[in-house]
Formats: structure tokens, C-alpha cells, sequence
């Protein structure tokens, strides 16, 4: 992130969001998944509709709606040293096209950013590509926090493999 990025809300920019998506990114590309969780409000939500314009996580079928709890054990699977769907592990690359900042709101500490993306990820000899746009909604908490990540993927109602990492 930006080391203009002061302690306080008031101060959040532009440039400020855009480097938390990309170090984001950049963290997950490095399979720094440990760093990744630290971004995270404590109530934080990571969603990826099924259905291409989806409303409601709650009450319609996601591709995935987790907490807290079920990103810290993916993160475990995927650190865990017996996990042997992951030997050798998956590696992805986050193509971000320039994000897009649709909300600064310093006196509540609110923001929203919107990137569409390139996601690929490999392993072994098995390559996918994803198109996506994510939507982070962010909050300030002694620090930009991410409060809801909506990951839609263009073909979400398409057949597709497993996702091991995180677009």
C-alpha cells in the first residue's frame, strides 16, 4: 500500500484503495495467504454468486459465501502440509485491469473498489482462466479492511473444475 496512507480514515485516496487491491492481489499470487487474512474485518464475507447478477447470498445458492472461520481453514488446507491435492501446490496470477473506485466515504470509513480481472491458475498440467470482476466493500479499522469481497465470474453458470486458490 501507499505509505502516504496516514492513521486515520480522513486521509484514504484513490491511489490509497487501488494499492490495497494490488497488494492484494500480489499477495495471493505469492501464496502469502497468512498476510491475505490479516486484510480481513473481523466480520468479514467472501462471496462468488452462482447466478450472473445475484442479490442474495443468504437465500439463493452461491459458488461460495464464507466467514471468518471457513477462509482461515482454506487457508490452513492450503498451508497444510498434508494436503495432498495441493502437491505440488497451485499457483495463480491476478491480471487486474485498473480498478475502479466507486466510493470514498472518509467520515464513515467506507469504500468501495470494482476490478476487473484476468485470473488464471495451474497446476501441474492443468491451466483455467477466469474473467471476473470483484466488488471490494472496505472499512476502516485501525487500517483499510476488507469487509466484503463479491467475486462474480463472467460464465459463473458454466461447468467448471475446482477453484483451489482465490480469484
Amino acid at each position: 500500500m501507499s505509505d502516504t496512507l496516514a492513521t486515520t480514515r480522513a486521509s484514504v485516496t484513490r491511489e490509497d484503495l487501488i494499492d490495497f487491491i494490488h497488494a492484494e492481489a500480489r499477495m495471493l499470487d505469492e501464496g502469502r495467504f497468512d498476510d491475505w487474512l490479516k486484510l480481513w474485518a473481523p466480520d468479514g464475507m467472501y462471496w462468488m454468486p452462482l447466478e450472473w447478477n445475484q442479490q442474495d447470498p443468504i437465500h439463493e445458492t452461491s459458488l461460495l459465501y464464507e466467514d471468518q472461520f471457513m477462509l482461515r481453514l482454506r487457508v490452513e488446507r492450503l498451508n497444510g502440509a498434508r494436503t495432498f491435492s495441493q502437491k505440488p501446490k497451485s499457483r495463480c496470477l491476478h491480471v487486474l485491469n485498473r480498478p475502479d473506485v466507486d466510493l470514498i466515504d472518509n467520515d464513515a470509513g467506507r469504500y468501495r473498489v470494482v476490478t476487473r480481472m484476468t485470473y488464471v491458475e495451474t497446476r501441474l498440467d492443468e491451466q483455467f482462466l477466469l474473467a471476473v470482476t470483484a466488488t471490494h466493500d472496505l472499512v476502516w479499522q485501525d487500517g483499510l479492511k476488507i469487509a466484503l469481497k463479491r467475486v462474480d465470474i463472467l460464465n459463473c453458470d458454466a461447468a467448471f473444475g475446482n477453484i483451489q486458490l482465490l480469484p
